[in-house]
């Protein structure tokens, strides 16, 4: 239950052959994506998966919801699971209104948001862009739990105007505890919650830096989650000596703790890693990642191509037209699948890629901004232009995902 922001998660340097990132192929039936789960819909063209896990949880909260209401309602009967289902669904649809206040937000902002995902412990806005100030950061990630809390004060509403005891009066009385409980949960001030986030932008501002806001919000998150883990089984273990000794809840609660620690823990972890990660794409430059390329004619053997690469110090190949305009792109993949023998009989116009206008990247471009060109335009290779338009060199898509690994992997030993 928290919208997660890009450090929490960060776009892959898209591949020749992968679609970019969110990409469902269609509309229709439910849809799976990978990683992401069945396709329920869209909002504002974010669309909305729920995971596998969520049937597991659901489930969950139907056979213990259904347990409570055996003891408020007996005369039920096993209809009860019928009401606990309903709950669940309630529950969750509560879940899916805390994130659309995020996705909301976010597209008020103008940061893109790839997809909402229902999964076991609540749900995830995944916003593709960092706030570019601490006020948007905060109120981005202040929504999500504001709104729970409207919600939980609805609900509160409705139970005055239904009997208690009943049937509604349990269902509205649950919601309301479910979504306070969500609202107060996300309010703690640790990463990757969204209070973490709130704590995140008043260290920004502060400071001036939001590396130092997310440094300080990812360790208040690790602390949280030693506190949950060890918090909840004693609050727990108190409770069954002053009451009336249920050991088995201990465990249980034991259990709960131990994986909602979990999840906090590698949540701010991986906040710290992608925020060492941002801070070293700036290095992932267009030009320093260019190749030298030389022109060449459409009809020119592969052979003496390659010829004049060599005697230039060129690693690509631009095929211009009879005025110098580059035209197209010689594949790298398609010059090796060809034996050297028949390199001499092979024009060059039969391994290239037409340029398209997604296909010419500015030199200038460099971190995100050349990542999400490259995403959003799915290619081998590019044509890299000065911004007076002369062609600079080739960059290749395979170099591009070399040099962004090499930064994941130093900020991770950072």
């Amino acid at each position: 239950m928290r919208s997660e922001g890009p450090d929490q998660r960060r776009g892959e340097p898209v591949s020749e052959s992968g679609q970019p990132p969110g990409e469902d192929g269609g509309t229709g039936a439910p849809q799976r994506e990978a990683g992401g789960g069945i396709l329920m819909g869209r909002f504002f063209g974010v669309p909305i998966y729920v995971a596998p896990s969520w049937f597991l949880v659901a489930a969950l909260i139907t056979w213990v919801f259904g347990g409570q209401l055996d003891t408020v309602l007996p005369e039920l009967g096993n209809v009860r699971y019928l009401v606990s289902l309903f709950f669940a669904v309630a529950f969750y649809a509560s879940v899916l209104v805390h994130e659309l206040a995020h996705t909301v937000a976010a597209l008020r902002f103008k940061l893109p948001v790839r997809r909402i995902q229902l999964q076991f412990f609540g749900g995830i806005s995944e916003i593709e862009k960092e706030s570019d100030t601490p006020g948007r950061e905060f109120v981005l990630a202040f929504v999500g739990p504001l709104l729970s809390l409207v919600l939980a004060a609805l609900f509160f509403g409705g139970m005055q105007l239904v009997e208690a005891g009943t049937v509604p009066g349990v269902l509205l009385a649950g919601l309301m505890v479910s979504n306070l409980i969500v609202a107060i949960f996300n309010f703690l001030p640790g990463l990757p919650l969204d209070g973490g986030r709130m704590l995140r932008a008043v260290v920004w501002k502060i400071s001036g830096k939001p590396m130092t806001g997310t440094v300080a919000a990812a360790w208040v998150g690790r602390a949280l989650a030693l506190a949950v883990l060890i918090g909840m089984p004693l609050l727990s273990y108190e409770g069954g000596i002053n009451g009336d000794g249920g050991g088995g809840g201990s465990l249980t609660d034991a259990l709960l703790a131990a994986i909602l620690a979990a999840i906090i823990w590698t949540g701010a972890g991986n906040s710290l890693r992608m925020a060492r990660l941002r801070e070293r794409l700036p290095g992932l430059a267009a030009r320093t990642l260019t190749r030298r390329a030389v022109p060449v004619n459409s009809d020119t053997p592969l052979s003496e191509a390659l010829r004049r690469a060599n005697e230039a110090g060129a690693r690509a190949l631009v095929v211009v037209d009879g005025r110098g305009t580059p035209t197209a792109l010689v594949r790298e993949s398609a010059i090796a699948g060809i034996p050297e023998h028949r390199r001499p009989w092979v024009v060059v116009s039969g391994l290239a890629q037409d340029l398209t206008p997604g296909m010419r990247v500015s030199a200038e471009l460099t971190g995100e901004d050349l990542l999400d060109r490259l995403r959003a335009n799915p290619a081998s290779e590019y044509l890299v232009v000065e911004p007076t338009g002369e062609i600079y060199g080739v960059l290749s898509t395979a170099d591009v995902e070399r040099a962004f690994l090499a930064a994941m992997s130093r900020s991770e030993s950072g």
